[in-house]
């Protein structure tokens, strides 16, 4: 296994220059233990096979190990109450949270009756570990992928503005830095302007598992596109298409404002505005898959005007109304492949469905745990360009051996 790429470039930086900030720490809540382990296997790794001319000294304590993670439990009383166990010293240790708010496998007893967690049950138990190891850790980071309630970041009328509370009370327990994925505003971090709030967008894994799957892309203007389903996922999309080189296109959504339907203005009709979708292979690039109606609508809309194959790429596939409209979908010939991340809960029926292709994020999780234990830029890992480009490069050169 190679060395965290783009870090620690010359054998002085992790020798001389750049000391670990503590001990590291990895703590995981219910649902996280598979990506924890996953991390925890690269960091161990990546130590085991770094020199450290002074990893005797002091300074080096605890930094090479056969494993970071802090034994942990959040057990629950027959009432249901609960309460958070650190099982193991976190003393003068960098501690590193990992928590998936949605993950609704886990499941607690209260009397004859089986809950299962909601995003309100994880977050309650992050505050319970948190507040365990509080005033012994000397630093606590939280990696919360999706962002806990983070779909509400702008108050329209009488609404409660819970991501923004949710920042302000962690780093009132102690958290110095919250980790987090593809926000559906990144503005949120407004609430805490003196503490660290990291946004990573995966642009450079979906590209990988693009690579990975089709041996036959072309990434150019003619032959490809980037669409965003919606105007506040634009972002997305410029970055992804500048990065590989092609055009992007956008829905707009045109809504019926006089009404509203679970929260929500019902979408009346989706207007593409964009080039020639024809003959072209399309990437949708979003956030999310809830429902998956949007994205499926935008895909028929796409498939209507002659595009050649319809690729998904979404940080978090939470397909809330089931799977069978991708089924159906598939079967059509509407989408090719959806990719989403690991970085929350996938069922065992997703995972084993044809359309679905898994985009594995624990690597890039333990170069982020990595550089911010030694207080390292993570400039290359929130803007991965160069990596892009060297993927692209080494794929069309292997693409164009085949072809010869």
């Amino acid at each position: 296994m190679s060395k965290p790429a783009g870090q620690f470039t010359r054998k002085s930086d992790i020798e001389n220059e750049v000391v670990p900030y503590g001990p590291i720490g990895i703590v995981a809540l219910k649902g996280m233990d598979e990506m924890a382990k996953t991390v925890d296997s690269f960091l161990v790794e990546w130590r085991h096979e770094r020199s450290v001319a002074e990893q005797n000294s002091i300074l080096f304590q605890g930094y090479d190990k056969d494993s970071f993670i802090v034994d942990s439990d959040c057990p629950r009383f027959g009432s249901g109450e609960g309460k958070g166990v650190i099982k193991s010293t976190t003393r003068g240790h960098d501690i590193y949270f990992f928590v998936d708010v949605t993950n609704y496998s886990i499941t607690y007893g209260v009397g004859d009756q089986i809950n299962h967690y909601s995003p309100d049950d994880h977050y309650q138990d992050l505050k319970r570990l948190i507040a365990a190891a509080a005033g012994r850790s000397k630093r606590m980071t939280v990696i919360m992928p999706f962002l806990y309630e983070g779909r509400v970041h702008n108050r329209e009328g009488r609404e409660s503005l819970d991501c923004a509370q949710m920042l302000k009370e962690l780093v009132s327990m102690g958290v110095t830095n919250i980790v987090t994925f593809d926000a559906n505003d990144p503005r949120v971090q407004n609430a805490i302007p003196l503490h660290g709030f990291d946004n990573f967008t995966p642009t450079y894994q979906y590209i990988k598992a693009l690579c990975r799957e089709y041996k036959d892309l072309q990434f150019d203007s003619s032959n490809m596109l980037v669409v965003s389903p919606d105007e506040p996922g634009m972002h997305r999309a410029i970055y992804f298409a500048s990065v590989l080189g092609v055009d992007m296109g956008m829905f707009y959504a045109r809504k019926d404002y006089s009404v509203k339907i679970d929260g929500r203005n019902p979408v009346v009709a989706n207007e593409f505005l964009g080039p020639e979708v024809e003959g072209k292979d399309v990437i949708i690039v979003d956030d999310m898959i809830s429902s998956g109606y949007s994205v499926l609508d935008v895909a028929r809309t796409l498939k209507a005007k002659k595009a050649k194959r319809v690729f998904v790429c979404v940080s978090f596939g939470l397909f809330t109304n089931g799977l069978e409209e991708f089924d159906k979908a598939y079967e059509e010939g509407v989408i090719d492949r959806v990719f989403t991340t690991n970085l929350v809960y996938q069922s065992e029926e997703l995972q084993k469905r044809k359309w679905h292709a898994d985009v594995r994020m624990g690597k890039f999780l333990a170069l982020i745990i990595d550089s911010l234990n030694h207080d390292y830029t993570i400039s290359d890992l929130l803007n991965p360009i160069d990596r892009i480009n060297k993927l692209l490069k080494k794929y069309k050169e292997r693409t164009m051996g085949n072809v010869q």
